[in-house]
This record gives structure tokens, sequence and C-alpha cells, in this order.
């Protein structure tokens, strides 16, 4: 996001330890299936068994200015509560992007020792954990760099990190990613997105000098400092063996992408992603540009808008947007989950408090989340397909009997294979006064218990979070919607088991 943004008032600064013990788990609560880990396939993510992954989710910003600052390190709470009120938005949440500070990661001299090296990185560790922890994918976002800049659209006159740029500086970013990359490689539910919003073009005044420097760096016209171009940052992260996506924004703030396919870079292990910006006072704003100047790239790579947002604080730009990039099966995150004085005025906020109670703009996009459900491609309704199997959920022989077992069985398009997850975390198969919910039978908690239909309920043994991990999970159990035994076959039955990884606790809706 580049509207500029007013000094915040002070923070406490969330230690790395405070933040380390908010991981651990209350007595009697069960552990979030773990976040997907990703890696690029043809023009989709997809998790580790090959399961397509759509990311939703928000902007958490803090940690891009309040180091640098001398306000803290993050700006308001960080911990499991918050974590929660951002889940809370919907099952279809699945990914959280925190901008950084290079100067604060790399402990540069002008900001305080309580908010650098170290205690930042310890810091931000802490909080990826937390969200990996909770099946959040994390989005690791340089933001703000070093470098002089008072040229064309100049954010700031600072040498240091206090602003956007045109371009990261080579002197820290490539240090910068290289310890970034060290810290998270192993890990690949988390993405680094390389630069938030490029500007080379404005500062080298045309396209093809500003693309040139976007991929090449170096010496570029009207940049008073050497640049780190996005080619040289993809080699940083690849020479540390870290194998993580990799997000790449586009020209003018990211919302030109015309020229990415031309000039994306070589990268040895093919995870990169085209990260796009869209927001109501961008060029690109409309979907007759977004069919011939985005839907190109989408049909290529795979495609995450890291910011969606509108600057009049309602819904009527996001809504069309959110329904095109479903269309395209395309991620989205919203700017920001911030409680900023003034709400929107300070840009676009998606909330008012911390809890997590929406703006009207937060309350646009709230609703859109409900309406996508959870899962792997975001899909609320149809079949609920067994990956290990190749087969569908299936209530034996059609019945309407209260207790049937189900089992899995050839996918034939029969009202007893197709379920809907309702925004009160049902998983329902037929409609009207004979529709019924998958229930944890009898109430229980143990592996094992049988995955059975009865009538809806208000209890919590017929709700299920459908993750963006492919697990389907009991919220009172904690146990995975299992293909008993891993079978392939016709009627074998389901159950709720330990969550394991295997593929047969792994599902896609729709």
């Amino acid at each position: 996001m580049r509207l500029p943004l007013p000094r915040r008032s002070a923070k406490a600064a969330i230690l790395a330890a405070a933040l380390a013990a908010c991981l651990i788990a209350a007595p009697g609560a069960h552990a979030a299936p773990a976040a997907p880990q990703l890696h690029v396939s043809g023009n989709h993510l997809v998790d580790s068994s090959g399961g397509r992954v759509v990311l939703h989710g928000m902007d958490r910003s803090g940690a891009e200015f309040a180091c640098v600052q001398g306000k803290g390190i993050f700006d308001g709470p960080n911990d499991q509560a918050s974590v929660n009120a951002i889940k809370s938005w919907g099952a279809a949440v699945n990914a959280v992007r925190v901008p950084l500070n290079e100067a604060c990661w790399n402990g540069e001299s002008y900001v305080s020792s309580a908010y650098a090296g170290v205690n930042y990185i310890n810091a931000i560790k802490a909080y990826v954990n937390l969200l990996n922890s909770n099946g959040l994918v994390a989005i690791l976002d340089l933001h703000w760099t070093d470098g002089t800049y008072t040229g064309n659209s100049a954010s700031c006159s600072s040498a240091q990190a206090t602003c956007q740029k045109p371009m990261p500086d080579a002197a820290q970013a490539i240090p910068f990613w290289t310890s970034v990359a060290s810290t998270f490689k192993g890990d690949n539910a988390v993405v680094f997105d390389l630069f938030n919003e490029p500007y080379a073009s404005r500062a080298t005044g045309n396209t093809t000098s500003g693309w040139q420097c976007w991929k090449n760096g170096g010496t570029c016209n009207g940049i008073g400092y050497q640049v780190a171009g996005m080619q040289g940052m993809v080699n940083a992260v690849r020479a540390t063996d870290a194998s993580n996506v990799l997000m790449l924004g586009g020209e003018e703030y990211s919302n030109d992408l015309t020229q990415w396919l031309a000039y994306e870079p070589t990268d040895p292990d093919h995870n990169l992603v085209a990260s796009w910006h869209s927001y109501n006072f961008n060029a690109c704003a409309n979907q007759s540009c977004w069919n011939s100047q985005i839907a190109p790239v989408i049909a290529k790579v795979p495609l995450v808008a890291g910011e969606i947002g509108e600057s009049d604080c309602a819904g009527a730009y996001i809504n069309p947007l959110m329904s095109w990039l479903d269309s395209q099966h395309t991620s989205y995150l919203a700017w920001t989950w911030n409680n900023w004085s003034g709400s929107c005025s300070s840009g676009p906020t998606l909330i008012t408090d911390y809890n997590g109670t929406p703006t009207n703009y937060g309350a646009a996009y709230k609703a859109h989340l409900a309406s996508l459900g959870g899962g792997p491609g975001g899909g609320t309704s149809g079949p609920l397909h067994a990956v290990g199997a190749g087969k569908c959920l299936d209530v034996p022989n059609q019945s309407t009997t209260a207790g049937t077992q189900l089992d899995i069985r050839d996918c034939n398009g029969g009202t007893n294979q197709q379920w809907t997850h309702t925004s009160s975390g049902r998983l329902t198969v037929y409609s009207g006064s004979g529709q019924m919910c998958l229930d944890a039978n009898n109430s229980q908690t143990t592996a094992g218990t049988k995955a059975v239909i009865r009538p809806c309920g208000g209890g919590a043994n017929q709700q299920w979070n459908v993750n963006a991990n492919g697990s389907v999970t009991g919220v009172q159990s904690g146990l995975c919607l299992d293909v008993t035994g891993a079978s392939t076959a016709n009627g074998a039955l389901v159950e709720l088991w330990t969550c394991n990884g295997g593929s047969n606790q792994r599902w896609t809706l729709g």
C-alpha cells in the first residue's frame, strides 16, 4: 500500500519470548492442521500432495514501520487471540501477509537495538510460527528499504528505510533476503514477497528502462543507489538452498503486469508467482483491464493479489474484483488488518478493533470470505472428493436414516454426494426438509468415531473446518475426516482419526 502512513501512537514492544509462549496450546485445546507446504505446478499453487491451494487472507501492517519509528516491533497485538480473530472471518482464511523492514531485520545502526537485529528477527520468527501453527501461510514482504530517492513520486527524501522506494537497494536488500531465506528455508508454508511495490519506470523515465531496472538492478537512471533487481534477489534466496515460493510484484506499485512475463527472472526451482496489487485508484481498475492485462499472466503463472482494497471504506470495488479473481481461481489478500485512528481515513482498514469488528469496507470483505466456505479451492458446495482414493464422500444407497455411516464411492453426481459447507461450519447433504448434516457419531471425540449423517442441530459435533491443507477437521474433536485404512475401494467406510497428513485425510470440495 502506498498511501502515506501517519506516525502511530506508542505501542509496547511485543517480545519474542512472550510471543513464543503464546504458541503453547491451552490445556484441552486441539492443534490446528499445519499450514500447507507450497510449491508451483503450472499456473497453480499446490501443496505437498499436489492439491491446488488458493490463498485468502489479510495484510497485517506494522512490522515495516513501528521498529524504524522507535515504537516497537508490531502495531497492535500479535498473540493467539489476535490470530483467532483473523480466523474468525471464515474457513477460507488461510494466509497472512507480513510487511517487513530491511533495516530492522539487518540491525542497522539507526534503528533502536530493542527493535532491531536478533530481537526483531526472533519476534518475526515467533509470529510466523504462530501463524503456521494455526494453519495459516505466512507471506513475508520486503516493504521499506534504504536508499536516497527524491525523484518522480518519491515518498520521502530520507536515505533510511522509512518509506516506499522505487526499488530496493542492493547493499541491504540482498543481505536481507539471504538472511530471511536462511531463517525460513525448509518451511514452505512461508512465501517470500521480494519487494512490495516497485515503481522503477517513474524513476528511469520510461517503461522499458523501468522493467530492465526491475529485473536486472544495478545502476538505474534516476535512482541514486545501486538497485537490487528481481533476478539478484531470486539468486540470493536460491543460493541458500531455500525452495520457498517467491512473489514478484510488477511495475507501477505492483499494478502493472503487462511486461511481467517478458521480464520474468530465471528460477532454478520454478517457484515464481506474479504479485498484483489492485485498488480503486490504480490504473488497471476495471474488468476490461483485468481481462486484457491480468488474465494472460494468470494463464501462465500463479498470481497472488497481495493487496486489494478501496479508498472509500466500502465494497463497491472489491466485490466485483473478488468475484473476477474467484472466476480465475486466483488468490487475494486485503489491506489491512489494523485498527488505526480514523478508521479508513488512514487508508483501507478492515477492522475497528482487534477483536475483528469490521469497518464497512471490512464487512464487505468478511461477507465475501464467508461465501467462499473453505478448502484449497475455496468452494462451498459440490462433491467432497477423497483425494487419495479418487472417489467421493457418499451416503450409502441415498439413505436418509439418521446414524448412517458414510463411505466413499465412484463420483456419480448424485444428491447423496453433493455437500455444502455452510457459513456456520456445517457440511450438509440433501435439501429442504430432508437435509442432513455430517455428524461425529454420539458426539464422540476419540479416534475411530464414525462419520454419520443426522438431522442438523446446533452441536459442535456437526461443525467442521475445511482447511487449506485439504483436511476436514471436527471443531469439537480436532480429529480429521479419514477413509478407514487408507482404502481406495468402493464402500470404504469414513471415520474420524488423529490427523496425520495422509492422502486418505485429504479432501477437495467442489
